[in-house]
């Protein structure tokens, strides 16, 4: 979470000394993090470790790389976003059983060292980030830290839209990752049947960033309509899950919690990749860095009140229940405050059409585009059906 609500300084890094030797000394610190916490010898050794060394390096790799990946890609950019996220559920996925399998073979100690040799690799990963100056990049690096951070982009209507509701969906996008085993568990469901809850969920929500990143880049939908859907879809999937029935007991095979988590996972695999995609629309190419690390910040901002008021909420009534409820109503809050981004709602009239970006070649975009286009071609498509 640390890594999350520092992005906006990993971004501010990279727009002064560039993504490559940002993303690099990112991936050096948080090595350095699992290194030195293997060493621990109190608590406080491994919050400075894991908190603050290793998180401080993870917030100097997500944002840059995430940000430089965006400005890589033009007509295929949400799917490249997407396939870049997939990482996280398939990591989430793996990295489970692997680290029991590591704990159980070499202790703490040595799987906190293997890890941070994993870790490293996210150096030569930073190495691979090719420099890219595009026409409309400002001549100099922001002055100041203030326009380093990019938080000039708030005078920007739509962005400030943006911000607010992604700042409400992430304070229920991240209760089912610390609470939907335990939910499982409280409806009736054994251990492994929790497990299988859990990893259905993760399988929806990997593969729904692959598919949803192919739909939004066909150009048939203007991509904040879709963040306002799919989010709509988060927050009733959230819902659907803490209203499932109790299981008969232990033995029961949860087949409707099991559909339910499948649906969630499914409209959240399908928001991530269009929270990030949607942002070169917002704040045009040149400023997606800086936004990459701002939104990391707000949705981390929201998942520091989630979870824990996710628990509170458990330990009053004695189910999550109304954990999920009030979750999935803090999403659909967000997403109805995402109707205020444009070309959101159909219009009631041939729109004006945008600027037309010029040929392009291969992948990479010339010319940046600071209007909302349909990333599907040189002619997007015109929304003007009511």
């Amino acid at each position: 979470m640390e890594a999350s609500l520092t992005g906006p300084v990993g971004s501010a890094l990279s727009t002064r000394w560039g993504a490559r030797p940002v993303v690099m000394v990112g991936g050096v610190l948080a090595s350095l993090g699992f290194v030195f916490s293997a060493f621990a010898r109190s608590l406080l050794h491994l919050y400075l470790g894991l908190g603050l060394v290793a998180g401080s390096g993870w917030a100097l790799v997500f944002a840059p790389a995430l940000g430089t990946l965006s400005r890589y890609f033009s007509r295929r950019r949400v799917l490249a976003v997407g396939l870049a996220l997939t990482g996280n559920g398939a990591s989430s996925l793996l990295l489970a059983p692997a680290l029991q399998l590591l704990l159980d073979t070499f202790g703490w100690r040595g799987a906190l060292f293997l890890l941070g040799a994993i870790t490293l690799h996210l150096t030569p990963c930073g190495a691979l980030l090719l420099p890219l100056a595009l026409p409309g990049d400002p001549p100099a690096p922001p002055r100041g830290p203030l326009a380093a951070l990019g938080l000039g982009l708030f005078t920007r209507r739509a962005f400030s839209i943006f911000a607010l509701g992604t700042a409400l969906v992430g304070g229920g996008y991240f209760v089912p990752y610390a609470h939907l085993a335990p939910h499982a568990l409280d409806r009736g469901l054994g251990g492994y049947g929790a497990a299988l809850v859990v990893a259905v969920a993760a399988l929806g929500d990997a593969g729904a960033r692959l598919v949803c990143g192919w739909l939004a880049d066909q150009g048939w939908v203007p991509l904040p309509r879709l963040l306002a859907v799919f989010g709509a879809l988060t927050g009733l999937g959230l819902w659907v899950v803490g209203l499932v029935p109790v299981v008969g007991g232990e033995e029961g095979r949860g087949g409707p919690l099991l559909a339910a988590a499948v649906a969630y996972g499914l409209s959240a695999g399908s928001y991530a990749p269009l929270v990030f995609g949607v942002l070169p629309g917002l704040v045009g190419i040149e400023g997606v860095v800086q936004a990459t690390g701002l939104v990391m910040m707000l949705m981390s901002l929201g998942g520091l009140l989630g979870p824990p008021l996710s628990g509170f909420l458990r330990d009053e009534t004695g189910d999550f229940t109304t954990s999920f409820l009030v979750s999935g109503s803090l999403i659909l809050s967000g997403s109805f405050i995402y109707i205020g981004l444009p070309r959101v709602l159909p219009s009631c009239g041939p729109a004006s059409p945008p600027a037309t970006p010029p040929p392009e070649s291969g992948e990479l975009l010339p010319t940046p585009q600071i209007v909302l286009l349909s990333p599907g071609g040189p002619h997007p498509t015109l929304d003007t059906t009511c």
